[in-house]
């Protein structure tokens, strides 16, 4: 029988997660932008990629066969994103509300991204394997 903690301690817990393995050395769809080696049209393209693979991934993990939705998988995997949509405006749309501004510069201090697609998707691989085998 599985269980969850309750949101108070799991929201935390979850942003607390997206730092850590921000900190691993890995791939970023947003690699680049900053100094003009990618286009924001590509990390657009990318990023949708990449969200439709983790949405499939959260089905396929948590959701598949199930006959009721299980939103604590979807809450869950929503907010460990919210870190990478609060970056979204600046990325895109080269503007940075004041508010998220520190948020930002948090996560930013924690990130550590590599140019190497090989090298830097290994690590995340890794660890959707060690989460479908700890599931």
């Amino acid at each position: 029988m599985a269980t969850t903690l309750h949101p108070v301690l799991a929201v935390p817990v979850v942003l607390a997660t997206h730092y850590l393995e921000d900190w691993i050395p890995h791939w970023d769809v947003g690699t680049g932008l900053s100094t003009g080696r990618r286009k924001r049209s590509t990390a657009l393209l990318l990023e949708i990629g990449e969200l439709l693979i983790t949405f499939g991934l959260l089905y396929w993990f948590w959701q598949a066969g199930q006959t009721e939705i299980n939103y604590n998988a979807w809450f869950g995997g929503f907010i460990g994103l919210v870190p990478d949509f609060l970056e979204a405006p600046r990325n895109f749309l080269k503007w940075e509300p004041k508010i998220i501004k520190p948020l930002n510069e948090l996560h930013q201090s924690f990130h550590n991204s590599t140019p190497n697609m090989l090298a830097g998707l290994a690590p995340q691989v890794i660890l959707w394997w060690v989460i479908w085998w700890l599931k």
